[in-house]
């Protein structure tokens, strides 16, 4: 039976009835806020491709996290921005590392909020890539010992969980292989699984000064047009050892999120990226769309694509709102 016995708009016609059978919620403990640990001290620096967001000194990372925290954030996802570059990426498995340090000092003030830490080499290699470079081109074996190492270091500095975005063949069993090793099987490992070549990484590239030397990372990140190929990568990271697995970007590859929602039983991360982010922040400084909005509309719809996770540059905003 039919219109006029079934009155879809019943369920509508106020807010209260609106809520009442949502479908798709978003909540603070469900996002986690990425954020960029440099040197200094006292340092708070807009981030040119990403307004409102910022570059922060240890001390004032360790005011956003408190901040997060108070909020209910489900978690902080740290990258490192460090003094020095060189060409293996050492502060990446330095002890005294900037993230490393970073870690220390929020879980010296912050005791309820999961520290979550990139593991790559870009943003600490001279020359921009995600590895080692031999005769020009990314050494995936090579590389896997550097990642493991990083994150072993990241867990004896408080890490609650690993992220792995390098896309190196072989890095979750690594880097779970290391942690068992060195006394951290406990420690979690989301991985960048499907992580896309994307062009809606620029914004993130300039914050992070991670931007390739030379070439370009589509000889190890994923090829756009590829969906049976993100589900073989997902299905490998998941026999390696992966507790998450991670959609990069989120948006552009909704259908990604959908397809993996069916056929893993596996908490999923969809990030939304810096692209994404600053693409609503210019439209909407422009007078073009209703910011507030846009950014819950488009965080509902990675959510409803089957994400259980949300990584969002609007964590902390929204959370005091939801």
């Amino acid at each position: 039976m039919a219109f006029p016995i079934h009155r879809l708009r019943r369920l509508r016609r106020t807010e209260r009835l609106r809520s009442l059978v949502r479908e798709t919620r978003i909540t603070p403990d469900a996002m986690i806020y990425p954020i960029f640990v440099g040197p200094g001290k006292g340092v708070r620096k807009e981030i040119s491709s990403m307004p409102g967001q910022f570059t922060l000194s240890i001390d004032r990372a360790v005011e956003v996290a408190r901040e997060a925290e108070k909020l209910g954030v489900g978690g902080l996802l740290l990258f490192g921005l460090p003094p020095h570059k060189d060409e293996t990426g050492s502060d990446a498995c330095d002890e005294s590392g900037i993230v490393q340090n970073a870690l220390r000092a929020i879980r010296q003030n912050v005791k309820d909020l999961t520290l979550i830490t990139d593991v790559c080499l870009c943003e600490y290699t001279s020359h921009g890539h995600c590895g080692v470079i031999k005769h020009r081109d990314v050494d995936n074996d090579a590389t896997l010992k550097l990642l493991a190492e990083s994150a072993v270091s990241h867990a004896r500095a408080g890490a609650d969980m690993v992220a792995p975005s390098d896309m190196m063949d072989g890095r979750v069993a690594a880097i779970r292989s290391a942690l068992d090793r060195e006394g951290f099987p406990n420690t979690p490992i989301m991985a960048y699984s499907a992580k896309y070549a994307s062009a809606f990484y620029g914004p993130f590239r300039t914050a992070a000064d991670c931007a390739p030397q030379f070439g370009d990372r589509r000889s190890y990140q994923m090829d756009p047009p590829n969906a049976r190929e993100a589900m073989r990568e997902i299905a490998l990271d998941i026999q390696e050892g992966a507790d998450i697995v991670m959609v990069k970007p989120a948006m552009p590859y909704l259908d990604i999120i959908s397809r993996a929602r069916r056929l893993y039983h596996v908490p999923i991360a969809g990030y939304q990226v810096s692209g994404e982010y600053s693409m609503i922040e210019a439209a909407a400084k422009a007078g073009w769309i209703e910011r507030d909005r846009i950014v819950m509309e488009t965080l509902t719809a990675i959510k409803r694509a089957g994400a259980d996770i949300l990584i969002t540059y609007y964590a902390l905003e929204l959370a005091k709102t939801l």
